[in-house]
């Protein structure tokens, strides 16, 4: 027996199925005035606004059209409580009911919003978020510390722009939930962690000078764990710079406001963590050509400075010499005389000779030495002037010597004089019979005068 067809329930198509619920919704509530809080608001190309509404258990999609959306009077924000006039429907793309919005208004700030607001006023009336105690970001730090989700597309534009503009800075990352119950603690203990990186004896060298706290943007729901309040006093605690990129550029949390720097985006707190390596290249070579041309200016004036002193020197020494020449000369001249001061000088000439030679040859290795050190010093060939003044030292040491009246009477004179040691230097002084002395080069001969 078959079965009856007229029992069977009725198979619905999807669309038609969709359509159903449609015309049921908006026979049964349309149109409908809903209140709750802003969640995920975005507003695409088309100016159409894509939304959530949502209370502490439930949630519906939104939908405002860009004629309705160009008459409001504000800028939705997530976690603002609004109050919503529109039409139920359902979404046959995807089977989701959906809220076309055709009015919106605020109905106050929204739980969430509340609640931002009370720990803001809260931390802020503690000092937290204080300007005095905003650090300075380091231009060059030795190391940079990134705490953030292992898998989060921040983390990918975090390291893509330390690889573009500081890829000889090493990074320490710290993973931790971003979104989530536990977000918050994981957060707070990853920070605590890279704190001790910080240390300039920590296991992990060069020590962390400065750290990123980054996740990407999404709805009020998604970047709350960054509205914490034991966060914010862990953030506090940071012992370097701390940079905020948390969410988009219009999302603000109470971590941006504790930290030293608030980024707008993720990408932002990597560029701000240290100079681009491009610009510290450039700072370089314009100090290094600076450096470069002060050296050289350095050495023209130094090599100036030797070319005075050489000239100074080399003056100064010829004068020496000079005047030893002069003295040796004055010398010579008072022992041209020998007759007359043979007998009172002889001991003294002896000894005049031999300091004169010792004190010449002192002088000569004195003069030679310094002559040595300033030639090292100055770099100049000074060699061949000091040897033709050596050459002139020792020419007059041998005239000197050749006016010695023992070189004189070797040469087959003798000095006469009388009993008394006269000296007889002309004939007038001699007289028959007289005994007389003949000093030679080897001896004293007794003589007569004969007439």
């Amino acid at each position: 027996m078959m079965p009856n067809d007229d029992l069977k329930p009725r198979a619905w198509t999807v669309s038609a199925l969709c359509r159903a619920m449609a015309d049921t919704l908006d026979a049964q509530f349309n149109p409908v005035t809903v209140r709750g809080e802003v969640s995920g608001f975005s507003r695409a190309a088309s100016g159409h606004c894509y939304f959530s509404i949502k209370d502490d258990t439930g949630q519906i999609r939104c939908a405002m059209f860009r004629r309705a959306a160009s008459l409001m009077d504000f800028a939705p924000r997530d976690g603002e409580l609004v109050e919503l006039r529109g039409r139920l429907g359902v979404y046959e793309a995807r089977g989701d009911l959906q809220l076309i919005v055709e009015s919106m208004e605020r109905a106050g700030q929204g739980a969430m919003f509340e609640q931002f607001l009370r720990l803001k006023a809260k931390l802020e009336a503690e000092g937290l978020f204080d300007p005095a105690h905003k650090r300075p970001l380091p231009s060059q730090p030795r190391a940079i510390g990134v705490v953030t989700s292992l898998g989060a597309a921040a983390w990918h534009d975090v390291v893509t722009a330390l690889q573009r503009r500081v890829p000889h800075i090493p990074v320490l990352m710290v993973p931790a939930l971003v979104q989530g119950q536990v977000a918050a603690a994981t957060l707070a203990q990853a920070l605590q962690q890279l704190y001790a990186f910080t240390a300039e004896d920590n296991p992990f060298s060069p020590p962390v000078d400065v750290i990123l706290l980054v996740r990407g943007g999404g709805s009020i729901d998604d970047l709350w764990s960054f509205n914490d309040e034991n966060l914010a006093r862990v953030m506090a605690q940071s012992p370097v710079p701390l940079i905020s990129g948390v969410g988009h550029e219009t999302d603000f949390t109470i971590a941006d406001f504790v930290a030293d720097v608030r980024a707008p985006t993720p990408t932002a707190a990597a560029e701000m963590a240290a100079t681009d390596r491009g610009v510290g290249l450039e700072a370089l070579s314009v100090l290094a050509h600076r450096l470069s041309r002060g050296l050289l200016r350095q050495q023209d004036r130094q090599a100036q400075r030797l070319d005075s002193v050489a000239a100074r020197w080399g003056v100064g020494l010829v004068r020496q010499q000079d005047r030893q020449v002069q003295r040796l000369s004055a010398v010579a001249f008072r022992l041209s005389r020998p007759q007359a001061l043979l007998s009172q000088h002889r001991q003294w000439l002896d000894q005049l000779g031999h300091r004169l030679q010792a004190g010449v040859q002192n002088d000569l290795t004195d003069k030679g030495h310094q002559l040595e050190r300033l030639n090292d010093r100055l770099g100049f060939g000074r060699g061949q002037q000091v040897q033709n003044h050596i050459q002139r030292l020792e020419r007059a040491t041998l005239r000197l010597s050749s006016l010695d009246p023992h070189r004189v009477l070797e040469r087959g004179y003798a000095w006469l004089s009388d009993d008394k040691g006269q000296a007889l230097t002309h004939v007038g002084q001699f007289q028959p019979g007289q005994s007389v002395q003949a000093t030679l080069s080897d001896g004293v001969l007794p003589l007569t005068v004969s007439l």
